[in-house]
């Protein structure tokens, strides 16, 4: 019986394509981003601009298609992940091998277990607090907080809301406005 080889980071950084990530010890290639996708993680980003623009420790980095190194074979490019800036004070110029302190994943039609399944798994693991899934073709976004080593859902919400979803419940979310429009069914 052959053993499985596991690729590692070094393997992926030599990969000549960069829409590619590192789950489970496999070199995957990520999905094509749709616009709905697109659009639901920059204005999830953009109304957690006040986070990102602050100074010192109480601000946030808050990044999109964010590399994270958390193990020798695992290596996902998050759709949104964000760090105090307490724990780190300056962004790397290469991958980032410190967990965020929040995850927020876009679910992509055909990547469900992935972003439901193994993300979270890999994320408890590492003790990141905040983990949040996005469902942009049902408007909806669930929170998930770390309880005791393992995520329970601390909010479902849809787009007719205004919410204040830790950790960043110190303002007003307008999903709506995340959530855009529903998608017309397509491709």
């Amino acid at each position: 019986m052959e053993a499985l080889k596991l690729a590692t980071v070094d393997e992926l950084l030599l990969s000549p394509d960069e829409h590619v990530e590192l789950i489970n010890g496999e070199i995957v290639r990520r999905p094509m981003t749709r616009p709905f996708h697109a659009r639901a993680q920059g204005n999830t980003r953009e109304e957690l601009g006040p986070f990102n623009r602050r100074a010192g420790p109480d601000g946030w980095w808050i990044l999109t298609e964010a590399s994270v190194v958390y193990e020798p074979h695992e290596c996902p490019a998050h759709d949104l992940a964000g760090w105090r800036k307490s724990r780190l004070t300056t962004l790397p110029s290469g991958l980032i091998d410190l967990p965020p302190d929040w995850v927020c994943e876009i679910v992509s039609p055909g990547h469900e277990r992935k972003d439901t399944q193994q993300i979270p798994l890999l994320l408890q693991r590492h003790q990141v607090s905040y983990y949040w899934l996005i469902w942009p073709e049902e408007r909806k976004l669930v929170a998930h907080r770390l309880d005791a080593g393992c995520y329970r859902v601390i909010a479902t919400l849809d787009h007719r809301r205004v919410a204040r979803v830790p950790p960043f419940d110190e303002i007003a979310l307008d999903l709506g406005y995340i959530l855009a429009e529903a998608p017309e069914s397509g491709r």
